[in-house]
């Protein structure tokens, strides 16, 4: 063990997150067992600030807990999982760069949508409805996106 010991707190404080994260990190398993003093409190390492800082990167990448405790289980049991984790990179990646493409056309039927809009009101009397939102279910790319977060994005197969 490191001869730096931090409790919970310090932990928190240091990583920015909160200690009710360290102890769900902790019930995933992507943390190592902690000690605990005499009364029972918890004792972290000084190598946990390392490992929940990593955790946290890996999560603004894309990875997932499940992701990370297996390819950590791997490193901390001597493996390499560095295939994998370049792997995981790689769809996560392409993921986005689909859901760039998308936003990217969404905002442009927002811009049709808006002109169409602001004829539509220009052709309403002030205090009369114009049903604008009404008109949102005959845009295509609009439907399509609301029935593709009814479904979610496609599932990555298990490795």
């Amino acid at each position: 063990m490191n001869a730096v010991s931090l409790g919970p707190r310090a932990v928190a404080r240091v990583t920015g997150v909160s200690t009710d994260t360290l102890r769900h990190y902790e019930r995933k398993g992507l943390l190592p067992r902690v000690t605990r003093t005499a009364a029972g409190y918890r004792q972290y390492s000084a190598a946990t600030v390392e490992r929940v800082l990593l955790i946290q990167r890996a999560l603004v990448v894309g990875f997932s807990l499940t992701d990370l405790k297996r390819v950590l289980g791997a490193r901390d049991r001597g493996g390499a999982p560095c295939r994998s984790v370049r792997a995981l990179v790689g769809e996560r990646f392409e993921q986005l760069n689909q859901r760039i493409e998308e936003m990217g056309i969404l905002r442009d039927e927002l811009g049709v949508l808006l002109s169409e809009w602001d004829d539509r009101l220009a052709g309403t009397p002030e205090g009369k409805r114009a049903h604008l939102l009404e008109t949102l279910g005959a845009r295509p790319v609009i439907e399509g996106t609301r029935r593709q977060r009814q479904t979610g994005p496609p599932r990555r197969q298990a490795s």
